[in-house]
This record gives structure tokens, sequence and C-alpha cells, in this order.
């Protein structure tokens, strides 16, 4: 009885170790930040972001603020599947399609951390990444980006299909 404990002791330390090391994964820290963004939790995005991407995430949050609670509740439906994720080096390009939008590929840049961070993947995301163009060239608008023809920014908040009717 006492081997039979040991080795499920052992088993469970195992796998609660190669779980743990694998939530620093570039699919994983693309899933962390994408869904924040796609929810507005951009205190939890920002974490697996870097400095410049911090910057964005907060001007974001300013402009968050405004959107009506009924919009907010719809986006923290949407649903994020990140597709693939390929990694060169230290970059990766992470591939991912939104439940508002589920037929086009999205893209998302990531990199390898520098001093502190240098093991550890972070989201660059800046108001010039295009995130839809991997599947579609011919896209120039980020994800929620106003395509009214009426805003200024490159990046706002995503949108969903009842803001796009709007």
């Amino acid at each position: 009885m006492r081997k039979i404990f040991l080795t499920f002791s052992v088993l469970l330390l195992v796998a609660v170790m190669s779980v743990s090391c694998n939530k620093g994964s570039s699919k994983d820290v693309a899933t962390t930040w994408l869904n924040s963004f796609y929810h507005l939790d951009y205190e939890t995005a920002k974490a697996v972001s870097t400095e410049e991407t911090k910057t964005l995430l907060a001007s974001l949050q300013q402009f968050t603020s405004m959107v009506p609670d009924s919009n907010k509740k719809e986006m923290k439906k949407i649903v994020v599947t990140v597709k693939s994720v390929k990694e060169d080096g230290d970059k990766a390009i992470a591939i991912y399609t939104t439940s508002d939008n589920p037929g086009k590929e999205q893209t998302l840049p990531l990199i390898k951390g520098k001093d502190k961070d240098k093991d550890k993947w972070l989201v660059q995301f800046s108001k010039n990444d295009q995130l839809n163009g991997a599947a579609d060239p011919d896209a120039d608008q980020a994800p929620g980006a106003d395509t009214t023809g009426g805003g200024t920014q490159a990046a706002t908040v995503p949108q969903t299909d009842s803001a796009a009717k709007d």
C-alpha cells in the first residue's frame, strides 16, 4: 500500500510540474493575452505584454471606460481560438480566430522578453501591427479597429457584431 501511495505521489508531482512549466509557452501567452484583450481585462493582458504593448493597453483601458455596459457584456462572450503558433527563435506568430468573426484568421506577434524576462514570451502589439494579416493580405485593421471610417486610432476595443451593425 505504501509503494502504491509513493508511486501515485511521484506521478502526481511530475504531472503538476509538467503542466506548470508549460504555462509560459508562446501558445499559452497568446491565449491569455487574446482572451484578456477581447474580454477587456487589460490588467491581465499587461502581465504578458512588452512595455510598448502595456502603454497601448493603458490607452485602450481609458477608452473602454466610455463603452456602454451592454457592449462590454457582449464582448465577454467572444471566444478566442488559438489555432497555432509558429516560433522562429525569439519571435513567434500566433494564428487565431474569434467567435465574432470565425472564418477570418488573424495573427498576434510575440517575442522573447529582454533582461529579467529573457526566457518569457511576451506579446508585442503596437498601433502599427496588422494582427489579421496572416490569412487576409488585404486586411489593414487591427482587431476591433474602427472600420466605419469615423475613427483615427489604429487599434480600439474589439467590436462585437451588434457594435458593427450600429
